[in-house]
């Protein structure tokens, strides 16, 4: 929605992907993909294309990138904005145990053996090898690359997902326990809602920490932000 939006502006733009999937949906700005080398690389990088505003919308998770992107456009007076969606909220119904971070999740699952569904990217699954009695579920956009440090069962697919879709993931995988990120927004909520359905547990991981940034939470906030005669990246 933000590169159609900036695009129908006629917004000279860059999108920047991280890279860390294979084959990233198309967008209808310029794209770049690949890390920038830290706060010196970026800041480098924003020198040398000109750029005059920056967007932070990475997830909400990307604290890396979000950090780097501060300090960044501080070193190089960029005026920066971040769009992010608003965090989940807890529903009735809903079983949520909530945790700082993946080390907490898994500390928090029981020692009993369960089935376990990760909704969590393939970069966080590691420390889940330390409870291995658990049969684990996992979901990617890419199939892995390298072995998993646990056996698991891998489900390559893209979202959205509709609540009917994680249902019958949930239901017929026998799922008894989630783990997820409080990532929000639309496309990832339907298993939230699913397993609130089926009455199970979800292990919610809750945000990072993140330097103060002027933030936002719509498209049309940016839009009204930038004006119409800016060279920027997102």
């Amino acid at each position: 929605m933000l590169a159609a939006a900036i695009a129908r502006a006629g917004i000279e733009a860059v999108y920047s992907y991280g890279g860390r999937t294979r084959a990233p949906a198309d967008q209808p700005l310029p794209t770049r993909i690949g890390g920038f080398g830290g706060v010196s690389g970026l800041a480098d990088y924003i020198r040398r294309e000109g750029i005059t505003h920056v967007i932070d919308a990475t997830h909400p998770f990307a604290a890396e990138m979000s950090r780097n992107a501060v300090e960044a456009c501080a070193e190089t007076a960029t005026p920066l904005i971040a769009l992010e969606r608003p965090p989940w909220t807890k529903a009735p119904g809903d079983n949520w145990i909530e945790v700082t971070d993946v080390s907490a999740a898994v500390a928090a699952l029981p020692e009993a053996p369960a089935k376990v569904f990760l909704a969590i990217g393939r970069q966080h699954i590691a420390p889940f090898a330390n409870k291995p009695q658990h049969t684990y579920s996992l979901r990617f956009v890419d199939p892995p690359e390298a072995p998993l440090p646990f056996a698991a069962d891998v489900i390559v697919s893209r979202g959205p997902f509709t609540f009917d879709s994680e249902l019958d993931l949930l239901h017929g995988r026998g799922i008894g326990w989630i783990v997820a990120r409080n990532s929000g927004g639309d496309g990832a909520r339907a298993k939230i809602d699913a397993a609130r359905m089926l009455g199970l547990p979800v292990m919610m991981i809750s945000r990072p920490e993140l330097p103060e940034r002027l933030r936002v939470e719509s498209v049309a906030e940016i839009m009204q932000w930038l004006g119409h005669s800016t060279r920027l990246g997102a």
